[in-house]
């Protein structure tokens, strides 16, 4: 069904909502085992009018909801462009539906901007019976390097356990979400650098558990987690208990080697946020520089002299694209962490921390690890 605003597909068992004003995914909802799961996030003022309707808001705030893809990840100092870029701020287009041959459906969606010259589509793919929504964006020409990433919103309103592929270490940059105090708060220490995520620097003193979230209250943070594994599947993975669920998101390390995250739990006391963005984790899958922005991204840095990749090269001649794929599948009784995430095959394999394992259809191929 497509409107000037929305449109949605649909696969059995599985559906996404696309807010075409800014590419944000307004809705996933994953139907299993009798139950309806929704993990994604949308801010509590995106149908207020007084708010979508004031242009002194970027269009990403006002329309903040569940998923997006940035070009370039935070600021945009090499180009004109708002931060995390035009495809998270302005308007996308329709282009394709079309079924898939094994069952599903695949969208095409196209940015009404370019990016560094290069023409961006967005491709989204349902497959029957499987949980996950398959994300790949696909750069046609243009020309430099962009930092890039995907920016997942999962809501946590009582909390939940946070599990993750095997990083390499994490840190804080130079400076944190809100330094002044009349605008906002932040809980850990900037800058830091850890290798134990539940050991992670508190401002204060202290450690704080990155596992478990909440770890603080009313707060905005940022930390980039550093992949230990040059190529292979990268996995995230947030158990809400409340809910029954587990959010999945995953990806290729070689193409996206960072996952960000952002804790934001009622932490800015501005317009639109006003204390009110409570309870949430974005688990942001990139290739970038964390949050010091596209100049910084495509120069040489700390993470570049550690061999880590942190800006997409577009090809003048080609096409370059990255994907991503998130999804929630219903949460075993006594589940917290998980333990480790596989594919094999036409399965993905999720094992818990105290033993048991559940397996979904999923399409190893996408992500180019199998």
């Amino acid at each position: 069904m497509a409107t000037e605003i929305f449109h949605t597909i649909e696969a059995k068992g599985i559906r996404a909502t696309l807010d075409l004003r800014v590419g944000h995914i307004r809705r996933l909802v994953v139907e299993r085992d009798g139950k309806s799961l929704e993990p994604l996030n949308s801010a509590p003022w995106v149908d207020d009018a007084a708010i979508i309707e004031d242009e002194t808001l970027l269009p990403n705030l006002r329309f903040l909801s569940g998923d997006f893809f940035c070009a370039p990840f935070s600021t945009s100092d090499v180009v004109e462009a708002p931060p995390h870029g035009w495809p998270a701020n302005s308007r996308w287009r329709v282009l394709t539906v079309e079924a898939h041959p094994e069952g599903g459906t695949i969208a095409r969606y196209e940015l009404e901007r370019d990016v560094l010259g290069a023409r961006l589509i967005k491709e989204f793919t349902l497959r029957d019976g499987h949980p996950f929504l398959y994300e790949r964006h696909v750069f046609i020409g243009g020309s430099g390097a962009v930092p890039v990433a995907n920016h997942a919103m999962v809501r946590l309103p009582t909390g939940g356990t946070l599990s993750f592929s095997e990083k390499r270490f994490a840190f804080t940059p130079e400076t944190p979400l809100e330094p002044d105090p009349a605008m906002g708060r932040y809980a850990l220490a900037y800058p830091s650098r850890f290798d134990d995520l539940s050991a992670a620097p508190l401002k204060d003193g202290g450690t704080a558990n990155l596992t478990a979230y909440p770890f603080a209250q009313r707060h905005e943070d940022f930390v980039a987690l550093v992949e230990a594994a040059a190529e292979g599947l990268g996995w995230a993975a947030a158990a809400r208990t409340d809910q029954g669920d587990l959010f999945v998101s995953l990806r290729n390390v070689a193409e996206l080697p960072l996952t960000m995250l952002w804790l934001s739990n009622g932490g800015r006391d501005y317009v639109p946020w006003n204390g009110r963005h409570v309870g949430v984790l974005g688990i942001e899958e990139g290739r970038t520089y964390a949050g010091y922005g596209h100049r910084a991204s495509t120069h040489p840095n700390p993470l570049t002299e550690a061999g880590v990749p942190t800006a997409l090269v577009l090809d003048p001649d080609g096409e370059v694209s990255v994907g991503n794929v998130i999804g929630a599948v219903p949460l075993p009784e006594g589940w917290g962490k998980v333990a480790r995430v596989s594919a094999n095959g036409g399965l993905l394999t999720i094992e818990g921390e105290g033993g048991g394992r559940i397996e979904f259809p999923f399409d190893a191929d996408f992500l180019g690890t199998a």
